[in-house]
């Protein structure tokens, strides 16, 4: 199952969305604009359509930048637990960043690379923690042995 993260980028800082209400890891600080790729939309679509739906914000598809994809398991031994995530880096949009999804979200804000909450979504946090040094096309995350290390068990 597909999914698109959309970072957003500005000096050392990134925006992240504080879960509520969706039953996956609620509580937990995650990349402000991201969710699945739907049937006939490409991951740069599905981007800059989450941008739009949780931040209320106009994002070019030119300024959508590749940053990595991360093929990651959640452990459960089923071929749905296995997830491949497109990570794109944003530093230009038009608006102001707002919660658009109250149901979704508790909160929104800019978070230094240095002073990261406690609580990130795992493979999220995997990426943040990256972000300055670089990252190479293809990570993985949570594989017992995934051969390469890119990635811990969550």
């Amino acid at each position: 199952m597909p999914a698109s993260y959309l970072l957003f980028q500005r000096r050392d800082e990134v925006l992240l969305q504080l879960r509520q209400g969706t039953g996956y890891l609620d509580g937990y600080w995650a990349t402000a604009a991201a969710g699945h790729v739907e049937a006939g939309e490409s991951a740069v679509q599905a981007a800059v359509r989450e941008a739009w739906e949780e931040l209320g914000i106009e994002v070019a598809p030119g300024d959508v930048v590749p940053l990595t994809s991360m093929h990651r398991s959640n452990g459960g031994g089923q071929a749905v637990d296995e997830r491949v995530d497109f990570f794109f880096l944003c530093s230009a949009w038009q608006g102001e960043p707002r919660i658009m999804e109250p149901g979704k979200a508790a909160g929104l804000e800019w978070f230094s690379l240095d002073d990261l909450p406690d609580a990130v979504v795992p493979h999220e946090r995997y990426v943040f923690e990256r972000l300055r040094t670089g990252l190479p096309p293809i990570v993985t995350f949570g594989f017992a042995d995934a051969g390469t290390g890119d990635g811990p068990r969550p």
